[in-house]
């Protein structure tokens, strides 16, 4: 049962949506502030840090190996990518000092919407994958 709860492609599922999370949250607040005076528009990346932790594996700071003993070799601690929000301070697009572009914001608003949507059904289907593999096994 160990193994389902800590499956890596759950995990990277859950990290990814938890990105695009805070992503559409950055993007909700430059849309609510696109005539506020002086506001920066924020912007989230994750990506970069997703994959290089995909990359790196069991290393250091990459995902951990799934162990199923306590003697087994290379257990590290969990992977948690956090959404690194980026202020943009000399990008001012207006005389008032407002860095939000709305074409800008409702562009990368459905390109979040679609891949979030992407990645909730993948994981559905991993874990619909496991509900099925689980009701076999009895």
């Amino acid at each position: 049962m160990t193994g389902i709860v800590n499956d890596p492609t759950l995990k990277i599922l859950s990290y990814a949506l938890d990105g695009l999370s805070v992503r559409q949250k950055a993007i909700a607040n430059n849309v609510a502030n696109v005539d506020t005076p002086g506001y920066k528009a924020e912007r989230v990346q994750f990506e970069d840090q997703l994959q290089a932790a995909i990359r790196n594996g069991g290393s250091e700071g990459g995902l951990p190996l799934q162990t199923t003993n306590a003697r087994h070799l290379g257990h590290t601690a969990p992977f948690e990518p956090k959404g690194i929000t980026i202020t943009q301070q000399n990008n001012s697009m207006r005389n008032d000092g407002n860095s939000v572009d709305i074409d800008l914001e409702m562009t990368q608003l459905a390109e979040t919407t679609v891949r979030f949507q992407a990645l909730s059904q993948l994981a559905g289907m991993k874990i619909s994958l496991l509900k099925n593999v689980i009701r076999e096994s009895r």
